[in-house]
């Protein structure tokens, strides 16, 4: 994987696929992190077990807890992030909930709030304000810019030596399978997750003029607290999903990782409003 140069945020990062990318950042080179999640402790663990692994190679995190649902706490954690490196180059908005399978006609309204205010509109809220800080700073180089400009290297029919355009950031969204398909019984999930994909590309339209480019990925069921037991067995309702996706396992918090730090990179650099199915091929099934 490429070297990732520059400032990542990272969004329900203490434990399941946001511990999987903060940490992939890390190991790809990306120096100065920012995390935040709900969960104090394990948010504490991964910030020390990143310094333990990482910090003779010049690492700095700055992790903050607290509700991602709030406006007050994004605008303090962003600005913290802003203040800590001066700038933010890689946003990726992880933090999400779900809640058992039942019809509409079950679900309170409390419950249809509380899965949409975590998994679309925090993640909305978390895109502004990274956006504000993004269109103040200016574009990293392109890495092609930094190998030898004097070399006699040509392309294609003898043209000029070929750079990616500059990147003043990249924003990655992890919405689901669910906001492509839908499930019985998921009405308020597969909603929230819709709802990321729709923002993703509304986005990715408003800020390509200026350098940022936004994407979406959408896994399917991957082995996490939240879909499997201390056991490592699937939760009750979700192993049919397995059954139905003809690779015919589970997904690995790093295998969504590294479409992450692809979609983040300057490999996808012409990749833009793009919701990158990671599902082991559930939504072709």
């Amino acid at each position: 994987m490429d070297s990732l140069p520059g400032v990542a945020v990272v969004t329900g990062a203490a434990r399941g696929i946001g511990a999987a990318i903060a940490t992939a950042f890390v190991e790809s080179g990306c120096r100065r992190l920012a995390i935040t999640d709900i969960l104090s402790s394990e948010l504490t663990n991964l910030h020390q077990s990143l310094l333990t692994h990482f910090g003779s190679l010049g690492l700095t995190v700055f992790s903050l807890y607290g509700d991602i649902t709030s406006e007050s706490f994004i605008d303090e954690f962003i600005t913290g992030a802003q203040a800590t490196f001066g700038r933010i180059d890689y946003l990726v908005n992880v933090a999400g909930v779900s809640k058992p399978f039942n019809r509409s006609i079950d679900v309170p309204s409390s419950e249809f709030d509380f899965i949409n205010n975590v998994n679309s509109r925090a993640a909305w809220l978390c895109s502004r304000a990274v956006l504000r800080v993004m269109l103040s700073q200016e574009p990293l180089p392109s890495p092609d810019s930094e190998q030898d400009t004097a070399a006699t290297t040509t392309g294609p029919q003898g043209s000029s030596r070929w750079r990616r355009p500059p990147q003043r950031g990249s924003i990655v969204n992890v919405a689901s399978q669910l906001g492509i398909v839908s499930r019985p019984g998921a009405s308020a999930y597969c909603a929230s997750k819709a709802a990321v994909i729709g923002m993703t590309r509304a986005d990715a339209i408003d800020y390509s003029k200026d350098l940022i480019r936004v994407n979406c990925v959408c896994p399917g069921l991957v082995s996490t607290d939240m879909t499997t037991s201390s056991e490592g067995v699937v939760n009750e309702g979700l192993a049919g999903s397995v059954e139905i996706a003809p690779m015919g396992r589970m997904g690995d918090v790093r295998e969504v990782a590294d479409c992450v730090l692809f979609l983040s990179s300057w490999r996808a650099s012409f990749v833009q409003g793009h919701a990158m199915v990671v599902d082991g091929g559930y939504v072709i099934n």
